[in-house]
């Protein structure tokens, strides 16, 4: 079942394009991402959202996903009431919301070889 995670931050003065080129630069190879967003929440605060083949990938990412975290650690603000510098949380999808009225993708059907007319042949015979 897929899985997401989200985490807030808040970027010290002058250092949020240092923040932003931190994840643009990022090639992140952990096992199971599927893809991120770094969202803009307003003056100085982000939050990425993760999104995972499953669960256990998420988990299994962690000491790498720390470890990308230390490479602009210097530029984050604490956010106080004991939480550090990071405001993490993730889970699995309960709900998938749709779109009213949106209809669903259909996958494209297996293409099979074409099948030849009974009776008909493909090459000429040389005589």
């Amino acid at each position: 079942m897929k899985a997401f995670n989200v985490v807030r931050f808040r970027v010290k003065p002058g250092g949020e394009q240092q923040f932003i080129d931190a994840h643009r630069n990022a090639r992140p190879a952990f096992k199971g991402f599927v893809a991120g967003h770094l969202v803009k929440t307003g003056d100085r605060t982000f939050c990425i959202i993760g999104e995972w083949r499953d669960f256990a990938s998420l988990a299994a990412a962690r000491p790498q996903m720390v470890a990308l975290l230390d490479s602009f650690r210097d530029v984050l603000e604490d956010l106080g009431g004991g939480l550090g510098v990071t405001d993490p949380v993730s889970g699995e999808v309960v709900v998938k919301l749709a779109v009213p009225g949106a209809k669903p993708k259909r996958r494209a059907p297996a293409r099979r070889p074409a099948k030849r007319p009974a009776g008909k042949r493909t090459r000429r015979r040389k005589r």
